[in-house]
């Protein structure tokens, strides 16, 4: 018997995967207040979902598709002629409500909602993994490609264009690795909780990272602490594993938060002492 036959085992690398994946493009979705932009990628894969089941492709084919599609929908309609968290909050809601239409017109198809919606993290199979994987190891090849051009376009656009750096170039980066993130992660946490997936492992790194490639390393950390003790918590606590994942996370960025301000106070309390 190998660790792959077991589902426990299983869910716990792919928890595994998703954090190396989601921990330093969640950092650049932190920098760039993107958190909406991922949430309208992420709804959009209930429509990818619906597109797979009734096309004969792969779901995760469909879904990163469906992903893609949204993400330059929105980045090019954006300040046209709304404001972009109008666009965001209108595609998200309605990507959302027309996956779920649409699965229900799907004829001969049994369908477990619950599953795409929050995740099932425990029926993950050894094909998933190869899937989540794939995209991780896809997702982290791309950002530390494109890591320097990244960061400089997202510090300073002017600064990256006078740089011979493309800020619409490695914006459309950004949109392809969300993509497949959205791809990757829906087995693990679902269309409602990928967005958290990203944004709160980031955060919590961001609290006491003290360069960007240590911010990037600590949200990965964050990511797969949060995976692997609310597995375990959902197992023992009997409760949903996705939600139990995103609340580990969260509670590690209240830690993390109140470690940093418990750090600084004393600093300056020894500074005080010193003088």
């Amino acid at each position: 018997m190998t660790l792959l036959d077991s589902f426990i085992w299983r869910a716990a690398f792919a928890g595994v995967g998703v954090a190396l994946a989601a921990g330093p493009l969640g950092c650049f979705v932190v920098w760039r207040r993107m958190a909406y932009f991922g949430d309208a990628t992420a709804h959009a894969a209930l429509l990818g979902v619906a597109l797979a089941l009734a096309t004969e492709l792969p779901v995760a084919a469909g879904v990163t598709l469906a992903a893609l599609a949204m993400a330059l929908t929105v980045s090019a309609a954006t300040g046209r002629t709304y404001a972009m968290d109008t666009m965001l909050g209108v595609a998200s809601h309605a990507a959302l409500a027309t996956g779920l239409v649409s699965v229900s017109f799907l004829v001969g198809v049994r369908i477990d909602l619950t599953a795409y919606l929050f995740g099932d993290i425990l029926a993950v199979g050894r094909g998933d993994l190869l899937v989540i994987y794939g995209g991780a190891v896809a997702i982290t090849a791309l950002i530390a490609w494109r890591w320097d051009a990244l960061l400089l376009s997202t510090l300073n656009a002017d600064l990256a264009t006078a740089s011979g750096v493309d800020p619409g170039r490695e914006r459309l980066a950004l949109t392809l690795a969300l993509a497949v993130l959205v791809a990757v992660a829906l087995k693990v946490v679902g269309v409602l909780l990928i967005t958290a997936m990203l944004i709160i492992p980031a955060a919590a790194a961001r609290a006491v990272a003290r360069t960007p490639e240590g911010m990037a390393v600590l949200a990965i950390a964050v990511g797969a602490v949060a995976a692997l003790a609310g597995l375990a918590a959902s197992w023992h606590l009997d409760t949903p594993t996705g939600p139990s994942i995103v609340v580990v996370a969260a509670a590690l960025l209240v830690i993390a938060n109140a470690g940093a301000v418990l750090a600084g106070a004393l600093t300056r309390r020894a500074g005080r002492a010193g003088r």
